[in-house]
């Protein structure tokens, strides 16, 4: 299976239960023009249970894992859960859109783009931005930091600064959204200087 069919797949099944979805992570950030390797798929959904139900039936056991119960609980919780295709080892994180202020209306900017010749609803890059800070400041991570940094980079012309600016206090993300900006500003080092 390829990852053009994964998506098909998985993005068939969510259209078939009515759920609504918008592409995050990585493939979003490459979609931006971060490009980075990885192995998962991140997709933010917002779904009822009776939804959830109809997305898990329509998976079958013999070709993917998932929990419905850990996914009725992601929907109550507002969490998420993962769906890990048993032939290829992929696995979709599925994140339950949250009802705070910017969860909607990052949800609601999303922006119709294509994958793998797939069409899908993806994250804005501002709104991506935002999402990687908000993962750098709960994990500490360096590489989202870099994500952010490089697409700031790379689409410097066409970001929406203002609209960043506006969440990143809400968010509490000021160190991260500092850190980001530096790094998007300082020359990168030529490969192999130390």
């Amino acid at each position: 299976m390829t990852t053009r069919d994964l998506f098909s797949r998985v993005l068939g099944a969510l259209d078939q239960a009515g759920i609504p979805r918008m592409l995050t992570g990585s493939f979003a950030s490459s979609f931006h023009g971060a490009p980075r390797a990885t192995q998962d798929i991140d997709l933010v959904i917002s779904p009822t249970p009776d939804q959830i139900r109809a997305f898990v039936l329509q998976l079958p056991r013999t070709e993917y894992y998932v929990d419905e119960n850990a996914a009725i609980e992601a929907v109550r919780s507002e969490g998420q859960f993962n769906v890990i295709d048993l032939a290829t080892g992929w696995k979709i994180d599925l994140i339950v859109r949250k009802s705070r202020a910017f969860s909607r209306e990052e949800f609601e900017r999303r922006a119709a783009g294509e994958i793998e010749g797939v069409r899908i609803d993806i994250a804005s890059i501002e709104d991506l931005i935002l999402a990687k800070l908000e993962w750098a400041k709960m994990g500490g991570s360096e590489r989202q930091i870099e994500d952010a940094a490089m697409m700031l980079r790379r689409r410097q012309s066409t970001i929406d600064v203002e609209y960043i600016e506006q969440w990143v206090g809400v968010l509490g993300v000021d160190e991260q959204w500092k850190a980001a900006r530096a790094r998007a500003a300082a020359p990168r080092p030529l490969r192999g200087t130390p």
